[in-house]
């Protein structure tokens, strides 16, 4: 048996994007096509991965490497940096348009919430399904029944039709069966993002116990302390192309150095974002009373002025956010529009979304914005990294004394005192 349990060699996927639908066609026309595409083939070469027209776009281009069996490796980058296409092609979900990959045995990903379940089918009868695909026999989904059960915790609806789950009993259940079912790769997308903080903390274990049994994990994750603990081995996408391979703390460090350029590229150019596009981010500045400031202050207010444009009449029902990361991945706050009350109905065409805190109360350093806006409940524009943000120190206490960078992420108003005598005996004014 080889040693590797994945390979690809020029690896690349082209999309065709604002194309119009073809309409259906017959099995001659479909007999006739192909004859005329191997032609054509024969006649002239194709388009190779380095070009595309203004209706196409590469996912991917000439990835090329080699995983060896046993092991964990994580996959990092940008939105739109060919990620998920990579697992797709890896799981056999879609084909590459040029190069191939190569995997030596049996797979299970889990790419999106609920893939490869049936919602008319109950928990019960989409594990024995998923393991029948896996090429597994009964009485080796017998024996993990209720070890894929147990981990999930959705034993009580277990024969339930999933189409009656809630996302996060989805995941679960998916999850468990992806791990149990004991495929020899397993393929892990973003999704772990969707659970609670117990069942990421559950997952991530139980990713480290399937590579302990010498299987083949391949991670996906914005979250690099996941990457940094789990991984041996990290690659970093970056507008499809492979551009760096290595330990997990290189990768990562190659990918925290390049977010202050992407973050720093005007936003109306950014292609790395999600949405139908009524509304598009444009720009991100910060005040500080009533001057621009480069970034924020301990204990001083601040004000986000997000920039917007939309084509058409007014915008009803707009639900804009703002989501603080670290520059590891870790999210610290989510200001949303939405949770404080504030509705946006008939808004301009063109303004500022303008988020205004107090005494804001994060630690000295760096930190990204991704940027959130939904309309009608429908996504308008996702941008992750759209900008960084510097806090420098202040005198949030007014003491003169300011707290080191190792004391936590916040500042948090608080009183001493001390109480003599036992609770409630008597004061000491702490003076």
């Amino acid at each position: 048996m080889p040693a590797f349990a994945i390979r690809t060699e020029h690896l690349s996927k082209r999309y065709r994007i604002g194309g119009r639908q073809e309409p259906y066609k017959t099995l001659r026309d479909a007999v006739a096509d192909r004859f005329k595409a191997a032609f054509r083939a024969g006649k002239r070469p194709g388009r190779s991965a380095g070009e595309s027209g203004p209706d196409t776009i590469w996912a991917l281009r000439d990835i090329t490497f080699e995983i060896p069996r046993g092991e964990v490796v994580g996959v990092v980058g940008r939105n739109g940096a060919g990620k998920s296409t990579l697992l797709k092609i890896l799981s056999r979900i879609t084909e590459p348009t040029e190069g191939f990959a190569e995997i030596r045995g049996r797979i299970g990903s889990l790419l999106e919430v609920g893939t490869g379940f049936h919602p008319e089918l109950t928990g019960r009868e989409n594990i024995y399904l998923n393991g029948a695909i896996l090429g597994m026999l009964r009485s080796e989904i017998d024996r993990k029944f209720d070890e894929i059960v147990a981990f999930a915790e959705v034993d009580r609806f277990i024969d339930t039709p999933v189409k009656h789950y809630s996302s996060g009993m989805y995941l679960r259940l998916a999850f468990a069966v992806a791990a149990h079912l004991e495929p020899e790769i397993l393929l892990v997308d973003e999704v772990l993002a969707v659970g609670d903080a117990a069942f990421r903390k559950k997952c991530l274990g139980k990713m480290g116990q399937v590579a302990g049994e010498g299987r083949t994990v391949m991670l996906v994750s914005h979250d690099m302390a996941a990457v940094e603990g789990i991984c041996r081995s990290a690659f970093l996408l970056d507008e499809g192309r492979l551009v760096k391979s290595g330990s997990p703390r290189e990768v990562v460090e190659a990918y925290l150095s390049s977010i202050p350029a992407s973050a720093g590229q005007a936003l109306d150019l950014r292609r790395d974002r999600q949405g139908d596009g009524r509304l598009r981010f444009t720009g991100v500045a910060f005040r500080s009373g009533e001057a621009a400031a480069e970034g924020a202050r301990c204990g001083q207010d601040l004000e986000i002025a997000v920039r917007y444009k939309s084509e058409g009449s007014p915008l009803r029902n707009v639900a804009a956010a703002v989501v603080v990361y670290t520059m590891g991945g870790q999210c610290m706050l989510v200001l949303s529009s939405q949770m404080v009350g504030a509705e946006f109905d008939g808004i301009p065409p063109e303004g500022d979304f303008i988020c205004r805190l107090r005494r804001f109360s994060l630690a000295p350093g760096q930190y990204n914005l991704n940027l959130y806006c939904e309309i009608n409940g429908v996504l308008a524009d996702w941008v992750q990294q759209a900008a960084c943000l510097t806090v420098e120190g202040g005198d949030f206490f007014g003491t003169g004394r300011l707290p080191p960078s190792s004391h936590g992420g916040f500042l948090v108003d608080q009183e001493w005192r001390v109480e003599t005598g036992g609770a409630g005996a008597g004061k000491v004014d702490p003076r």
